[in-house]
């Protein structure tokens, strides 16, 4: 009789614990290139990262220059000279170096920018899933994009839909 009634009392127990959990997806690729406010942002940072890298470019080639000149002229040049000669070529590097971090660096100035520009889009999209997950009582939604793990989800479960009419954006 114990046995039975510990058996029952652990099928209640395991049948209360496993209720349907709701879950949807959403492609987030898919989200961020239907709003236009992101592929300006994504323009604008590939516009100031050319500009940044034609800027290092420059400084670079003006030290591969002063080095080309202090090889043809080193023979003529005074101990002083090449001195002086090796050092400016020697800040000119680092002088690239120091810009090239600056602005490429991980907390660089680039990153900066992405975040200013970019995080303000993704904290709307975050509010937009989260208030469909909180009206519709979605316990896990998952990001289809990022996510390699899945093989196959079907169509209905992906909000990616919602989520724009949520943000006022129109479905391509």
């Amino acid at each position: 009789m114990k046995k039975t009634f510990l058996s029952t009392a652990l099928l209640t127990l395991m049948g209360l614990s496993v209720q349907a959990q709701k879950f949807a997806l959403v492609d987030m690729e898919y989200i961020m290139s239907n709003i236009p406010a992101y592929e300006q942002a994504n323009e604008q940072l590939n516009q100031t990262s050319r500009k940044w890298q034609a800027e290092v470019e420059a400084i670079e080639n003006e030290a591969k220059t002063l080095y080309k000149n202090y090889q043809d002229e080193a023979p003529f040049l005074t101990a002083e000279q090449k001195k002086a000669r090796e050092q400016a070529i020697i800040d000119k590097e680092k002088e690239a170096t120091d810009l090239r971090k600056k602005y490429f660096a991980p907390q660089g100035e680039l990153y900066k920018k992405r975040i200013s520009l970019i995080e303000p889009i993704q904290t709307d999209i975050y509010n937009a899933v989260k208030s469909i997950a909180q009206s519709k009582n979605f316990q896990l939604i998952i990001d289809r994009a990022s996510d390699s793990g899945v093989i196959f989800a079907s169509p209905s479960i992906d909000i990616s839909n919602e989520v724009l009419q949520k943000m006022g954006y129109t479905v391509r």
